[in-house]
């Protein structure tokens, strides 16, 4: 079920029934959707974009005013290509067809507002002499392909020119936050708390999740703006027992559309998951019918985007035989990909599966600078989800054999007869699981990503 509070439902604003809203959060349906646009845009070409209102021609001609229709979807500018005379003055005749905000910008010469769904706007831009690229400005939607290659045609038309702006593919060198693997936090900073509360009481629980953008500390002298729920990275880590009733309120108290996808519950994504915009609520409420350690994250468009920015958490649904044990802790291990300091994620780096840093529980070798204190023969039980959104893992503590594993909503290993011992716990991005084990004798044990490469960029656990 879901209710809105104190803002009017997407239906309302745009007309579109949600179903059709959700479809266009859907990567998947966006791809498709790209597609389509791609056939359309070539038919449209021949002659509705532009036409030039003085002397009936195309872009052949200089100076003259012309005429541009451009839709902006989810994710994709229609047309993507668009040719206007040299000097000409230009009026852009703006739809936003998408189900979220969108903008209109034209290199440095003119924006439009960001324009809520279903808004229609006018952008006159005159005398445009070289070609550029238009785009939406909403964080990491140009890159996700909300772009079009404006060209110049006739006179002095020049060279492609982006007038001051870099285009989706490419990234600035040097601008980047750079990570000192070797460098200590400062005095005042506290480590997330790897230990792992027990399942609340009762069956029904209600829960408050804010969704924000938060500047954080990442790793020592590093900051990035996280896309957050209640303001942590990674998320609040939520318990329950099988049969229990989630009911979350969910606020957006950020500057862009937000969403909220719970992998453990059985909801429709046009419904409950759907995106909404800053100063907007709803609830959404389920049933935890399944065991298992589930990721929850924003599935707002684009997705990769708002998952490898920080927006994700978990959920552990215990399954009803869990044997208690003496200690419990829960690691969360997600990638970072670093913007310059201070600001978002680059999408760039996202998309080419050019991680910076691997994690666990969001900071660069946190609990080697914050060992976990444990006792010999003390009967511990890790809980390990891989939110990603695209590294894998495999995760091993050097010094000690699991005896007992989980993974999925099924036990892999336990003890019995025949002395089955498991060396790692494999799971790919959005799989979770739990091992048990004991430490025989003192000292020093370490807990890793047998990945190796992830070990140096900060996916260790010191016990």
């Amino acid at each position: 079920m879901t209710t809105v509070i104190d803002a009017p439902r997407d239906l309302e604003r745009t007309g579109s029934p949600p179903t059709a809203q959700a479809k266009r959060d859907n990567w998947l349906i966006v791809v498709a959707t790209l597609a389509a646009f791609s056939l359309i845009g070539t038919i449209v070409a021949v002659g509705i974009a532009i036409a030039d209102r003085d002397s009936g021609g195309g872009g052949g001609a200089s100076g003259g005013a012309v005429t541009v229709e451009v839709e902006l979807g989810d994710l994709y500018i229609n047309p993507a290509a668009i040719e206007v005379p040299a000097g000409a003055t230009v009026t852009f005749e703006v739809t936003n067809a998408g189900a979220m905000p969108h903008d209109f910008v034209v290199g440095e010469l003119g924006a439009t507002s960001m324009m809520d769904p279903g808004a229609t706007e006018t952008l006159v831009v005159e005398g445009i002499d070289s070609s550029m690229q238009a785009w939406c400005s909403v964080a990491g939607h140009r890159e996700a392909g909300m772009e079009a290659d404006i060209t110049v045609t006739g006179g002095d038309a020049g060279a492609h020119d982006d007038h001051g702006a870099t285009t989706g593919t490419e990234t600035a060198t040097g601008n980047f936050a750079e990570i000192d693997f070797n460098a200590a936090p400062g005095p005042d900073w506290v480590p997330f708390d790897p230990v792992l509360q027990p399942a609340p009481g009762g069956t029904n629980h209600e829960i408050a999740l804010s969704m924000e953008e938060t500047v954080l500390e990442v790793a020592p002298g590093v900051t990035q703006e996280i896309w957050t729920f209640n303001e942590q990275f990674p998320g609040p880590i939520m318990r329950g027992k099988v049969g229990d009733i989630f009911t979350v309120t969910l606020t957006n108290n950020g500057t862009m559309g937000h969403s909220l996808d719970f992998h453990a519950s059985k909801v429709a994504m046009n419904d409950e998951m759907r995106t909404i915009q800053p100063g907007e609520s709803l609830v959404y409420q389920f049933e935890a019918k399944y065991a298992g350690a589930f990721m929850y994250h924003c599935g707002t468009a684009p997705t990769l985007h708002h998952i490898g920015n920080g927006m994700h958490g978990a959920l552990i649904i215990d399954p009803p035989d869990l044997a208690p044990v003496d200690k419990e802790f829960v690691f969360v291990q997600s990638e970072i990909y670093t913007g310059p300091e201070g600001e978002p994620g680059d999408l760039t780096k996202m998309q080419n599966e050019e991680w910076d840093a691997v994690v666990f529980n969001g900071y660069v070798n946190q609990y080697v600078h914050a060992p976990i204190e444990t006792e010999v023969d003390e009967r511990i039980r890790v809980w390990v989800i891989d939110n990603g959104p695209s590294e894998n893992s495999s995760f091993h503590i050097v010094g000690t054999i699991f005896d007992t594993v989980f993974k999925e909503g099924t036990k892999l290993l336990e003890p019995d007869a025949r002395q089955g011992g498991s060396q790692a716990l494999d799971l790919q991005p959005a799989q979770g699981g739990y091992v048990e084990f004991t430490f025989d004798e003192p000292g020093m044990y370490v807990g890793v990503t047998h990945k190796f490469a992830n070990v140096g960029k900060g996916a260790q656990i010191v016990f």
